[in-house]
């Protein structure tokens, strides 16, 4: 059963209303917990690399990583075509590949800072990387296969099974097909990660690689592309990944979860206290550095405050005009003198969104780009 609405979807329980929020003294439960060891974020000292090594770089898996042999691994592009397509690993790989470096982050990342806080994978602010990303373009495969007039979407299927909120499903998202066939958007057919073969937990042998958007949409051991003539309503299009709010109507559908919103990480200064993570430096010049990113467009700003964010001072921001999908690296001075400090980081990117000082709360915990708050003790002299 593939879990697709009008494709033979099994509904094993009410899939209306959006996920469960924690009560007011509801602590992290042992099922959250087993999601955090399964699931694991980029530890934020990793920031100093251009591209994430494969096992720093961030990884959720909605169900099963699943066992993939890639010597009998296809990949169909059907449906609303008038050439469908069926190829293995060596017929992907013989057609012209590209590499994009792009930056994916999770959805949910931040979701764990949310008052009431979401009851899902519990993410603080590392939910992120970026790699050199080789493939096929998805542009030249659907046009390969030709769309037929009427086309609206593109609807790619994984390999992982499992159960969400009472329905069984493959996990399954889908694109406009304007944007899933625009070449300047950059789809990706990916089989590498950092010239390299995908790694089990990143998608091997073959996963879909959308710049800009949240990494719901980049679907991992991609199985299938079908186009449709009809939108599709399928569990993680129409239930799962959309910002509902607080009062309103549970039958409501909620604005879709899309374009990545801006967001700057500091590496964290100093060295940490253990337990707490507090970071502890002594007194004088202390380099700053991180990454800024957006789905929206390029960052063009990065402000950081040290005094409760009082005031803010600009940050130096370089970004790779080639690399236009992924993080731009930003640096900045600061002096430290003895007590204790809260510095924060923004991004504002050229569309003018700016990170906001109070988390936008949503009962699924997606889009929590708050500003970035690191405790810094600077030890007497």
């Amino acid at each position: 059963m593939d879990g697709t609405p009008g494709l033979g979807e099994v509904s094993l329980g009410e899939v209306s209303a959006p996920g469960r929020v924690a009560g007011p003294d509801e602590g992290i439960s042992t099922a959250e917990l087993a999601l955090a060891t399964r699931n694991h974020g980029l530890p934020l000292e990793a920031l100093a690399h251009d591209t994430s090594p494969p096992g720093l770089h961030y990884v959720l898996v909605h169900y099963d990583i699943p066992a993939t042999d890639p010597d009998v691994w296809r990949l169909d592009l059907d449906g609303h075509v008038d050439h469908p397509l069926s190829l293995d690993l060596a017929a992907l790989r013989a057609r012209p590949a590209v590499t994009h470096r792009v930056t994916l982050e999770c959805a949910g990342n931040g979701r764990a800072r949310l008052t009431p806080r979401p009851v899902s994978q519990p993410w603080l602010a590392e939910a992120v990387g970026t790699a050199d990303w080789t493939g096929v373009p998805l542009a030249a495969l659907l046009a390969e296969a030709g769309p037929r007039a009427g086309a609206v979407e593109a609807v790619f299927t994984g390999a992982d099974h499992g159960v969400e909120r009472g329905v069984e499903q493959d996990y399954r998202r889908s694109l406009p097909l304007g944007q899933a066939a625009d070449p300047d958007r950059g789809v990706l057919v990916a089989y590498a990660m950092n010239g390299a073969p995908l790694p089990p937990q990143h998608g091997h042998p073959l996963r879909l690689v959308v710049p800009g958007w949240y990494g719901m949409a980049s679907v991992k051991w991609l199985r299938s592309v079908t186009v449709t003539d009809t939108p599709f309503t399928g569990f993680q299009q129409a239930v799962a990944y959309r910002y509902r709010g607080v009062t309103e109507d549970p039958d409501d559908p909620g604005e879709p979860v899309t374009l990545i919103a801006p967001r700057a990480l500091m590496i964290p200064p100093g060295f940490p206290d253990f337990m707490t993570r507090a970071r502890v430096v002594r007194p004088g010049p202390v380099p700053l550095a991180g990454r800024a990113w957006s789905g929206h467009g390029p960052v063009v700003r990065v402000e950081l405050s040290a005094d409760g964010e009082q005031s803010w001072t600009d940050a130096e921001v370089t970004a790779d005009p080639d690399r236009p999908w992924a993080w731009a690296a930003w640096r900045a001075g600061w002096t430290a003198t003895p007590g204790t400090y809260l510095l924060s980081v923004r991004a504002t990117d050229a569309t003018g969104r700016t990170q906001p000082l109070t988390a936008p709360w949503n009962r699924g915990g997606f889009g929590n780009n708050l500003v970035q708050r690191v405790e810094v003790h600077c030890l007497a002299e």
